[in-house]
């Protein structure tokens, strides 16, 4: 670790996410500051933060990335079911501070999503550039959420937490028609888990993903806020 580039809090600045080790996982650099400047050029050039309390930053840009292109999310017969339900609702941006605090309290591993990286990202919502989705059962429970970043035509998923079953698929397949619509390029998954590989989401190598980041980072989406407006349409509205 004592190879990588150390980043001076003073300096707003990155190296080139291309310059991170293969092994473990792209990791790129350590040191600097969570402010909120730091983390957006972090995203906008691949790179984001991922380490414990008793780490420095860590900064991490893996290749291959793992995305998830909206036009390609999968949906299931089993999971077209749950939807022609109605049983879930979601919505976006309604709690934020609830939504990242339980995608930090509910990770039966532990989480990186440190209190400094709580305020960080609750500073960033402020400044409308963080969001959450929320996923509502009948009773107006909070049972699932994601938060991430929306920067241009690209979406920076973050973490998500699921406590009813199919709660965070409903809530990809919301997100993923409704940043279709708004023209969004890309949603950005980070590292592939078996979940997101269900879903539709793929690995690409680095260099391609970073290409789709220069093309859509600073062209804006078709929206004029950030309310979930897609609604599921029912039997035969969207094939698997």
């Amino acid at each position: 670790m004592t190879s990588l580039p150390w980043i001076d809090p003073d300096h707003l600045w990155f190296p080139p996410a291309e310059e991170a080790l293969d092994e473990p996982d792209g990791l790129l650099a350590l040191g600097g500051d969570l402010s909120t400047e730091r983390l957006i050029l972090a995203y906008r050039n691949g790179i984001f933060p991922w380490f414990s309390d008793d780490q420095p930053i860590l900064w991490w840009s893996p290749d291959p990335r793992c995305v998830l292109f909206p036009d390609e999310i999968h949906v299931s017969r089993s999971l077209r079911r749950t939807l022609n339900r109605g049983y879930f609702t979601v919505t976006c941006d309604q709690d934020f501070r609830k939504v990242i605090r339980l995608c930090a309290d509910t990770r039966t591993e532990g989480t990186w999503i440190t209190d400094d990286m709580i305020h960080s990202y609750t500073q960033l919502h402020q400044q409308g550039i963080a969001h959450s989705i929320e996923v509502w059962n009948p009773g107006r429970e909070l049972v699932g959420g994601m938060y991430g970043l929306g920067i241009g035509q690209c979406f920076f998923g973050e973490s998500m937490f699921s406590l009813e079953t199919n709660a965070s698929k409903v809530l990809m397949v919301h997100l993923a028609h409704q940043l279709d619509q708004w023209g969004y390029r890309v949603m950005d998954c980070q590292v592939e888990s078996s979940h997101l590989l269900k879903m539709g989401a793929r690995s690409i190598p680095r260099s391609e993903f970073l290409s789709i980041l220069r093309a859509g980072v600073d062209r804006s989406p078709n929206q004029s806020s950030w309310q979930l407006q897609w609604q599921w349409p029912g039997p035969g509205g969207v094939h698997e």
